[in-house]
């Protein structure tokens, strides 16, 4: 087992994290091992499944955050330090935030002022999914109006 995850992460001590991150899920989840089947090929896949989701998780904590996150406003947290720069940063966004279509600036809107997705899905009568969809598309079409 060793082994295999140093050639995953060609780091001892990632390599030590692994195997322990691997024996515990494999411990935790033990009832779902059918018995007579290839037990080591169980292990390998539980230890490559591990690896490519800590692969992913610190490949997005990497990730430079895009100018709509770094405003607050649009990120959902209240605004509380109004300086004349933010005030003027948020009469900007407002004035392009006119300038979106309505299937995206009502979802945006309300997100903005701190409803949850279900809230949002409830009050526009439609899918969560197509809440999220269009809140992720305003945003990124907010974006390219700002650049």
């Amino acid at each position: 087992m060793f082994s295999y995850a140093l050639s995953l992460t060609t780091n001892h001590e990632d390599a030590n994290d692994l195997v322990q991150e691997t024996n515990f899920r494999a411990l935790s989840s033990r009832e779902k091992f059918i018995m007579n089947t290839n037990f080591s090929a169980w292990m390998h896949t539980i230890m490559r499944n591990s690896f490519i989701n800590n692969y992913r998780r610190r490949y997005k904590m990497t990730q430079a955050p895009t100018l709509v996150d770094d405003i607050s406003y649009l990120s959902n947290n209240y605004y509380t330090n109004d300086t004349p720069d933010k005030i003027h940063y948020t009469n900007e966004i407002h004035k392009h935030m006119n300038n979106l279509d309505n299937d995206f600036k009502k979802p945006l809107t309300m997100h903005m002022e701190g409803y949850k997705y279900k809230e949002i899905a409830e009050t526009l009568d439609m899918p969560i999914g197509t809440v999220k969809s269009r809140i992720f598309f305003g945003r990124k079409k907010l974006q390219t109006m700002i650049d």
